[in-house]
């Protein structure tokens, strides 16, 4: 069998070491004579696969024990109102930076619940480069400071916390970086991810949530409130349990590849080689404006021809260069390179580059 280079957007690449391991295992988990898909949630067998998740994403994080790990289910989407249900409790306002669809969708949801303000945004500029953000554009009060650290759809990333007060609350959407460079969790209130990026298949979604913001809203739905799924360990209810087994497979994984500060030196060599071959091109073109907001997650150009896009993405897919096409609202081509997807591909990718260029100029 033969495997494609996978560069979707997620669902996306697994590596095929964590993927042989969850075949191993399948049908007799750890000897108990079942799949871990058929145990129960309450079983000590389950207990031990999510305790042994949680203790590794602390370990590769470095959450402290000032911190909840949540492993709840309806991905990122259901963070964007769960956030805001939980947390907008005083002021009953929130600022949101608007830098890319997602981060869009999420005030919205949260204008359900209270006031959000806008202070910076690159929508009028097609999200082509980040907003410009400011500590004096937060002189009015509020609950919390929301932004997406990475920008999918359109390649944009923060590298650290936009400039805000000090005694801001920040929450962050890390569904599409999390894990993939090194970040300082005691910068910020919750931090939340979806899981079909760098976690995990796709259908949970890991919180990480300051204990002292839990419980400030009463009379929450139970299955929407932070406080209850922390008070229960993630298990109010039936969790994505086999989600939760892979994502601890992830773990070990990243682990035995130098862990966090190691996987960012490879994804940098990554998005390297890409970049370098964009700007050292008349043929492509780089999506984002800004260099210096380029995303090392998500590398989107195009060859500014719709029709030679196409040709593109259908001529790389005959070559095993899977899921290149950019998504609907931004157009032209994007590179998903996260965690498990190999150095191999991404040269694979360039080389093709190369020929298609010689080929199409």
């Amino acid at each position: 069998m033969k495997r494609v280079y996978n560069f979707a957007p997620g669902p996306a690449a697994l590596p095929e070491e964590v993927l042989l391991k969850a075949q191993e295992e399948l049908l007799d988990f750890n000897g108990c004579g079942m799949s871990v898909m058929e145990i129960s949630h309450r079983s000590s067998e389950f207990l031990s696969v999510l305790d042994h998740t949680e203790s590794m994403l602390r370990e590769l994080m470095g959450i402290s024990d000032d911190y909840s790990v949540l492993f709840l289910q309806g991905g990122a989407s259901m963070q964007f109102p769960m956030t805001a249900m939980n947390l907008m409790h005083d002021k009953k306002t929130a600022y949101y930076i608007n830098s890319g669809n997602f981060a869009k969708k999420a005030a919205k949801e949260a204008e359900l619940f209270g006031k959000v303000i806008v202070p910076a945004s690159s929508e009028a500029d097609g999200y082509t480069h980040l907003p410009k953000v400011t500590e004096d554009m937060f002189s009015e009060p509020a609950d919390y400071l929301y932004f997406t650290y990475n920008n999918t759809i359109f390649g944009t990333e923060y590298h650290d916390v936009p400039p805000c007060p000090k005694d801001m609350v920040v929450v962050s959407d890390m569904t599409s970086c999390i894990l993939s460079e090194p970040i300082d969790v005691s910068k910020y209130g919750l931090i939340f991810a979806g899981s079909q990026k760098n976690i995990a298949p796709s259908g949970l979604a890991v919180v990480i949530i300051r204990k002292d913001l839990l419980g400030l809203v009463k009379g929450l739905p139970s299955m929407l409130d932070y406080s209850v799924m922390a008070k229960n360990n993630s298990l109010y209810n039936t969790p994505p349990t086999f989600d939760i087994y892979m994502a601890g497979l992830m773990m070990d994984w990243l682990k035995s590849k130098g862990g966090v500060e190691g996987i960012y030196k490879l994804n940098k060599e990554k998005a390297r080689i890409l970049y370098d071959k964009i700007d050292s091109s008349d043929f492509y073109k780089g999506r984002v404006t800004a260099k210096e907001d380029r995303s090392i997650m998500s590398v989107t150009f195009s060859t500014g021809d719709e029709e030679k896009d196409k040709l593109f993405c259908s001529e790389a897919a005959k070559e095993g260069i899977a899921n290149i096409k950019g998504h609907r609202i931004a157009g032209g081509m994007r590179a998903s390179i996260y965690n498990p997807v190999s150095l191999e591909a991404v040269k694979a990718l360039k080389e093709f580059m190369d020929r298609f260029e010689e080929k199409n100029s």
